[in-house]
């Protein structure tokens, strides 16, 4: 068999992952064909590294993933994390006075840089349930005492996409602001994305972006897209993403990514 691509990058949440967070039998034995027939799979998550390496654990994968919306290239086999990008604490605290000073008070989390980096979380910031366990910091103050990745905001009353909309009118070109799931809009380094991270991996893997397929269904996968020849969207993405999308597959939940694998394996060509 022969395969099209040299190289696969995978978002996990919606798209590998399922909604249990198990990856499906058939998308596991496509994902294992391709890699068979020379192709590289890569994952790249908006989730930090602690709360990416035991999913990657659970797969057997030991290559290279790309986290923290791009600020973390991670060996997955080796466990040690071979570049991370931090936001500048100044820049943060300026940029959430300037949304603050348009939208009222919000609530916030924040990603701690590292391996073992925690997420911290301040007063009435609402935590969905996760495997790795936030810890709440009742002083403010407390989040901000150590390196961080990102910062998580929420709005009392405006959902994900206003808030994200508002957040990044108000802040100009200080930090970029990215709706990454539901309930999940994040302060990022400017400039940082998905598409930065992959590129630095892609070229340690001596691949291009025109080699490249990926898969994603949020918006932060939008630069993701953009980088790559050919992206495709799972049906349950957001519609900003379905709209710069080459293809929409089915959902995570009925193997869009085998479906696409599957398809590119049997006729060796590239879309």
């Amino acid at each position: 068999m022969t395969f099209p691509y040299k190289l696969v990058a995978t978002d996990l949440d919606g798209t590998l992952l399922r909604e249990d967070g198990t990856v499906s039998p058939r998308t596991r034995e496509a994902l294992a064909a391709v890699t068979a027939a020379g192709a590289a799979h890569i994952v790249v998550t908006g989730r930090a590294a602690p709360w990416t390496r035991h999913i990657l654990d659970d797969l057997g994968y030991d290559g290279l993933a790309v986290c923290g919306q791009g600020a973390q290239v991670y060996h997955a086999g080796e466990h040690r994390l071979l570049t991370s990008l931090t936001l500048d604490r100044q820049l943060a605290g300026l940029a959430l006075s300037k949304i603050e000073a348009e939208l009222g008070p919000l609530a916030l989390a924040v990603s701690r840089d590292g391996l073992d980096g925690q997420v911290l979380t301040g007063p009435g910031y609402r935590v969905k349930d996760e495997p790795v366990p936030a810890v709440f910091a009742d002083d403010p103050a407390e989040l901000w005492t150590a390196p961080l990745n990102k910062v998580y905001i929420q709005h009392p009353e405006l959902d994900d996409d206003a808030l994200a909309a508002a957040a990044r009118r108000a802040v100009g070109s200080l930090v970029d602001i990215v709706m990454a799931g539901p309930g999940v809009v994040e302060l990022l380094p400017l400039g940082l994305s998905k598409a930065t991270g992959l590129s630095l991996a892609a070229r340690r893997l001596g691949v291009k972006a025109a080699d490249t397929v990926a898969f994603g269904d949020m918006p932060n996968d939008i630069p993701m897209f953009g980088w790559a020849r050919h992206g495709v969207a799972m049906a349950n993405a957001h519609d900003e993403l379905k709209a710069v999308a080459d293809e929409v597959t089915a959902s995570n939940e009925d193997d869009g990514i085998a479906l696409v694998l599957e398809e590119l394996l049997r006729t060796g060509t590239a879309h």
